[in-house]
């Protein structure tokens, strides 16, 4: 049995993921709900990249 190295990391590496997964749903929202047409478009992908985010942690990231 491995034990890593737990090493101090920063309040903005913390909360670097975080804030930006919260600015581009913030700016889908606001594009969906505002513009029409390919705002409309825009606004999902945004939202979007939360959704693949949250999956990609949960699917792929290994916690051992």
């Amino acid at each position: 049995m491995t034990r890593r190295s737990h090493r101090a990391l920063s309040l903005g590496a913390i909360f670097a993921v975080p804030v930006v997964l919260f600015v581009l749903s913030l700016v889908g929202l606001v594009a969906a709900l505002l513009g029409d047409g390919a705002w409309d478009g825009i606004g999902s992908t945004l939202l979007a990249t939360t959704v693949a985010a949250v999956a990609w942690a949960r699917l792929f990231r290994s916690r051992s």
